[in-house]
């Protein structure tokens, strides 16, 4: 039976599930909420966790050091029981350890840990994945979590996605799942997109490279968040069309290309982690008004 844990400070509260180590519910001490809820109506997730792969396999069938397995889009550990390993007022800390049933369609020894902490008004969510197998461990590890758009109190505002770095990266679009070679040009302009839910009746707005690390998600006069990420340098916005919610994907790894290799180690970004070595990636969400 899955459990949740209650972090908090005297500003935020955040509820974590050992379902798959996923955000439930991220709440201001005015009562705002910042995260998506679930509604089946649109989409159950709410904060996946994507890992051993971002994104779909061709035909949906992962294959790793020549080693062919079934695996549904974005891997398993979203769907996984994880084990409370700590917890404390403002942090807590869930681990997946590799099993015989990961091992059938991952084929190393693997340990993710997850953690969730707040600190003033900021939530940092960290993934922490070491490889425990005597041989290189190859995977793509990304965040997918929904936050409100509207944001709270910011109905029928527009809403801006402003990068940091102010760039203009490309656009790549999916194939069937895949990643489409084509580049298109930048919805950004002057690093500044107002998005609009037509962006994405083509699915979501990947961004492999330029992105930066880190970016701001507002709502005209307010609220706003700004966001800062650790070791992921691709990054993803997607919503259902209509849907009351924005995902914000910073990865490390992205699905495969279309027409490219189909093997995980192919893949763009894929991470490639030395025996006994462990890799630490995180997003920083910190609430400014």
């Amino acid at each position: 039976m899955s459990s949740t844990v209650r972090i908090a400070n005297q500003f935020l509260t955040v509820d974590v599930s050992s379902l798959g180590a996923e955000m439930q519910a991220l709440t201001s001490s005015d009562g705002g909420s910042w995260v998506w809820n679930g509604d089946a109506a649109f989409w159950t997730g709410r904060s996946p966790i994507l890992f051993p792969m971002v994104g779909k396999a061709p035909n949906d069938i992962l294959k790793v050091d020549g080693h062919s397995a079934p695996m549904a889009q974005h891997g398993f550990a979203r769907r996984s029981e994880f084990t409370l390993a700590s917890s404390s007022e403002a942090s807590c800390r869930y681990e997946l350890a590799a099993s015989e049933a990961t091992k059938a369609v991952y084929p190393f020894d693997f340990l993710l840990a997850v953690i969730h902490s707040v600190e003033g008004r900021a939530l940092t969510v960290a993934a922490e994945v070491t490889n425990r197998d005597s041989r290189p461990m190859p995977f793509g590890l990304g965040f997918h979590t929904a936050f409100r758009w509207p944001l709270p109190g910011a109905e029928n505002k527009p809403h801006t996605v402003t990068l940091d770095n102010g760039a203009e990266p490309a656009l790549v679009r999916l194939e069937g799942g895949l990643i489409s070679p084509k580049k298109l040009a930048s919805p950004f302009k002057s690093g500044s997109l107002v998005v609009d839910h037509s962006m994405f009746e083509q699915d979501a707005m990947i961004f492999p490279e330029g992105a930066g690390p880190g970016l701001r998600y507002e709502a005209e006069g307010g609220p706003s968040m700004h966001f800062s990420f650790e070791n992921l340098p691709n990054l993803a916005l997607w919503t259902k069309p209509g849907a009351p919610f924005l995902c914000i994907e910073p990865w490390h790894g992205t699905a495969a290309e279309n027409g490219g290799p189909d093997d995980l180690e192919g893949r763009p970004y894929t991470k490639v982690l030395a025996a006994g070595e462990t890799a630490r990636f995180s997003f920083t969400a910190e609430i400014l008004a």
